[in-house]
């Protein structure tokens, strides 16, 4: 049954990708995003574009009921395949849909909780990939930045929480969006290679309708100066729940 499957979260879970160059795949991003989102029991929980499904997997691992949404139905029938395979069946729901269309699909501020790894850029930046997959899932040709947070501004209720990773370049973008869309930023860390790079990722938690008032965590160094793992990198790949 497991054939084909890669180890995820160091051989917690098994799952199945898309062939490299045919779709996004696990990266240390999916981790770390997994591993800020700090749900609390009885939250409804949502993950826009959960591709196969590998953090709402984590998330479902440690404990919490997730659901997922992908404009792609192959992804979405890869992501059913990997909850049966991790015996998470009853802790998931997959369902294609275009975010775009979130009034469409679902009723106004039903989620406690939605989580996401946008797009690293927009349409017609960066390097475009021919693939129409990994296009959707890094340039956003399927929906924008201003998308997602629009449509999490919907989606969540009234003290309800939005957990993303995205680039550091983009930050001041995604700022700047939060503020437009009345979700304020209330916990934020950066993600660095090693000591005195600079932050390759950043993971932003923000409240909607929620007052200001941001806390900066202390960074996360992938590697030492020695080129070692860091214990704070070593935590994000536990299975108990937070």
């Amino acid at each position: 049954m497991n054939a084909g499957c890669e180890d995820l979260l160091r051989g917690a879970l098994k799952i199945k990708q898309p062939p490299e160059n045919e779709g996004p795949r696990v990266n240390l991003d999916t981790i770390l995003l997994a591993h800020f989102t700090k749900p609390k029991k009885g939250e409804r929980i949502l993950e826009i574009g959960c591709a196969h499904g590998a953090v709402s997997l984590i998330i479902a691992k440690r404990g919490y009921p997730i659901e997922g949404v992908d404009i792609q139905p192959h992804l979405i029938d890869m992501a059913a395949e990997n909850a049966a395979i991790n015996g998470l069946a009853d802790k998931t729901k997959f369902y294609s849909g275009d975010i775009r269309d979130h009034r469409k699909i679902w009723k106004a501020q039903i989620f406690d909780r939605v989580t996401v790894n946008p797009p690293y850029f927009e349409i017609k930046s960066g390097s475009i990939s021919p693939s129409a997959a990994l296009a959707a899932a890094l340039n956003g040709s399927e929906c924008t930045l201003e998308d997602v947070v629009s449509a999490c501004r919907y989606l969540l209720k009234n003290k309800g929480y939005l957990d993303i990773v995205i680039h550091a370049a983009r930050a001041g973008e995604l700022f700047a969006l939060l503020d437009k869309y009345r979700i304020a930023p209330k916990r934020f860390k950066s993600v660095h290679p090693r000591p005195g790079a600079e932050a390759s990722v950043v993971l932003v938690e923000a409240v909607r309708a929620s007052k200001h008032g941001l806390r900066i965590e202390a960074p996360l160094f992938v590697l030492d100066e020695e080129g070692k793992e860091t214990a704070s990198l070593l935590e994000a790949y536990r299975t108990e729940g937070k």
